[in-house]
This record gives structure tokens, sequence and C-alpha cells, in this order.
């Protein structure tokens, strides 16, 4: 890779953010953004916020645009504080914290989250739809979403989650209703020639597992040729499985369904360059800047990834329900994978119209995109990570 530039970054990287029309002073300018946590709800009381202080002996800000959220210092690691061990924070950007927060999700709602790792956005989401509603989080990668799974334990967060290893691009399952029949022990047995899910237990027998594993290849063999069978591999007692039949959890919604039965609201946090993360950006200090030029600047890649953003944008617009939500939303400060996949998708899909974020109301500190209704994160403007939020609504056709 060509030397760095008098401002610290590669040249080839500084040519690559012009061709996509980003200020390189955002890498520069800025200091270093604060480390963003959230409380989880109950957890927030004068005590409780003095007794953090005291762990991490340093002040806890207040993000006042965003509810439960608090800043600390860059240099304050989280991970071995005891809040932290016990579950009552956990580590968000603000910016993320935004798109969550765009979708309005309520009480009730069905929620998909169609690119679910890391989790802490699915989390947030869990702790929005309270007592009712479900999440159902889908990830391609079955590590990151195990991690999901950690994540949504350790916070007491699962009763009403679904995790799905599943293609974003091709996931078809609408939400679930709670079964009635939730009075049975063990994860999955078998009634007569009828599967039936019983309670999660993650300890099964290899046995089990392997029988598990069996049968949800002949399912996939009468789905349609070509696509794998989303693995499901954690759910809550409140999800809507316990009680069905595998079957009965894998069948493939007709469009005209998901238009009555879709989702109440999507979230697609798609995969991209990560170029708005500034503390990812500066990783490549420790990984050497040729891996950039291999992750971020090769035009092939970033080609590629447009193409899997409209699809994972296509696809989780097609399993929202009429009247429903969509946010779309990337790390990355490109135009490429922002505005030009929003165009491109509003372009072949004539029932989604942009709604406006009211972002004004809550004096969310952005600007905005591109596009009218579409938003911009980034570390001078927002002292936080760089995100681009854009928000749908499905209409009948």
């Amino acid at each position: 890779m060509e030397e760095s530039s008098e401002i610290g970054l590669p040249k080839a990287f500084l040519v690559f953010l012009k061709e996509n029309g980003v200020d390189p002073s955002i890498y520069t300018a800025a200091g270093p953004t604060p480390r963003f946590i959230r409380l989880k709800p109950g957890n927030d009381s004068e005590a409780q916020i003095e007794q953090l202080e005291t762990e991490f002996n340093s002040k806890l800000e207040k993000v006042s645009w965003l509810p439960n959220f608090y800043s600390l210092p860059p240099q304050i690691h989280i991970a071995n504080s005891l809040a932290y061990k016990e579950g009552k924070i956990y580590g968000i950007d603000a910016a993320s914290g935004a798109a969550v927060s765009a979708l309005h999700v309520s009480e009730g709602d069905h929620v998909l989250d169609l690119c679910a790792a890391p989790g802490a956005k699915l989390c947030m989401m869990l702790d929005l739809i309270g007592n009712l509603g479900s999440v159902t989080g889908v990830d391609v990668a079955r590590h990151r979403l195990a991690a999901c799974r950690t994540m949504i334990q350790k916070y007491a967060l699962g009763d009403r989650c679904r995790l799905f290893v599943a293609d974003g691009t091709t996931f078809s399952l609408i939400p679930l209703m709670e079964h009635s029949d939730s009075k049975l022990g063990g994860e999955f047995a078998s009634e007569g020639k009828v599967n039936i899910f019983k309670e999660w237990n993650s300890k099964r027998p290899w046995k089990e597992r392997k029988n598990d594993k069996k049968a949800r290849e002949g399912i996939d063999s009468r789905l349609v040729p070509g696509l794998q069978d989303p693995e499901l591999i954690f759910y809550g007692r409140c999800s809507g499985v316990i009680g069905l039949s595998r079957n009965e959890l894998y069948k493939i919604a007709s469009d005209s369904e998901l238009l009555k039965f879709g989702y109440d609201k999507v979230l697609v946090d798609a995969e991209c360059t990560h170029d708005g993360s500034i503390r990812h950006i500066q990783k490549f200090d420790h990984w050497g800047w040729e891996t950039l030029e291999r992750r971020v600047l090769d035009a092939e890649r970033t080609d590629s990834l447009t193409v899997l953003q409209l699809r994972l944008l296509n696809n989780g617009f097609r399993l929202l329900k009429v009247g429903g939500s969509l946010v779309y939303s990337t790390c990355s400060l490109t135009v490429a994978q922002n505005e030009d996949v929003v165009e491109k998708f509003l372009r072949k899909n004539a029932s989604a119209e942009l709604q406006e974020i009211d972002a004004t109301a809550t004096n969310w500190p952005c600007k905005s995109g591109g596009i009218p209704k579409t938003l911009r994160f980034d570390p001078v403007t927002s002292q936080t990570s760089g995100l681009f939020i854009a928000k749908f609504i499905k209409l009948a056709s």
C-alpha cells in the first residue's frame, strides 16, 4: 500500500474517501468518541448510578437524546465491572441505539433483526417489547449468533426470542404467536410421527442432537431446492415455538400471508465496510494497512457488498406486514452503501415509502443524509461512530 499521507491516513484510503464523498477530516478532527453503555430498565436509580460511577471511577454522562444511555471516557473498560457481569449494563454505541429507536418498537410488536450479531441491538429490542410480542434474530454466521444467544441469556431477555442461523437474503419464516402448550420439559421429543418442540434445553445428549440434525435435513429436502433450512439455535418459553411440530415451525409463508401476518418491525443493519467506525479503522494500525486495502478498498468486495445489502433490504421488506416499519442502517459513510442502495430499492418497490425519522423532537446530534428523510451520524457531528439510517413504511398495494 502507498505511504501514509500527511494527516496519518494511507493515500489509497484518502482516494477511497474522495471517490465516496467522505470528508477525511472526520477521522482526524474529532477526538476519541466516548464509550457508550445502556442500562437495563430498572437499573438507573440515583443510587445505582452513583454505584456505577464509583466502580468505574468516572462520572456517567446521561445521553439526553436517548433513554437509558450513558457515556464514559473511551479508556474505560466495562467488561470487568460487576454491573456488566451481573447483566445490568451492556455496551452499545449511541448511533446504533438511534437505529433501534427509529423503529419505535413497542410492547407487543413482532420484530425481525435480520443481521442480529453481535447482539446489543437485539437486547435493546427485547427490552422494548416488554411482556408481549417477540424478536426473531437471524445471522448467517453460527459462531456470531451463538454469542448473541449467550448475551440474551446473560441479560435474561430470551423468553420472547428465536435465533436462526440463516441467510438473511432468503429467510422466510413469519413470527409466531405464543403456543398454549408450554407444560412440557426438554427441548425436543417425538410424539408418534410428529416432532414437537418442548422447552429449550442447551444440554441435550449427543444422540438427540444427531436426530435433530437428521430431522432438519429431511425438511431441507422438501423446501426450496438449493436453500438450506434455517437452523434454530435458541428459542424462549414465550417465543411461540413450544408445542409446534417442525413442519409448523418451518412452514414458508406465501407473499399474501406475509402482508397480513408478517413482522411489525424489521431492522436491517447490513454488513458493510465499517469505514464509519473510527475504532475499526484505527485497528488497521495493528493489523497492518495492507489489510485495509483487502477489507475496505477492494472495489470487487465493495460491489459485492452493495448487492448483498440490497438483497437484505429487499427480503427484510418482503417479510414486513402492511403498515409495518423497516430501518436500514450501515456503519459505512459511503454513498454507494447507503443512499445508492436506498434509491435502487425504492425504484423496485412501489409499496415502500421513506418515512420521516422523528429526530428533531429529541434533538439527535446528526445530519440529514443525501436523500430527504435519511440521517447520518459521524464522529465530528455526533460524537458517535458513523451510521446511516433510513426508515421505510410498507403501504398496501
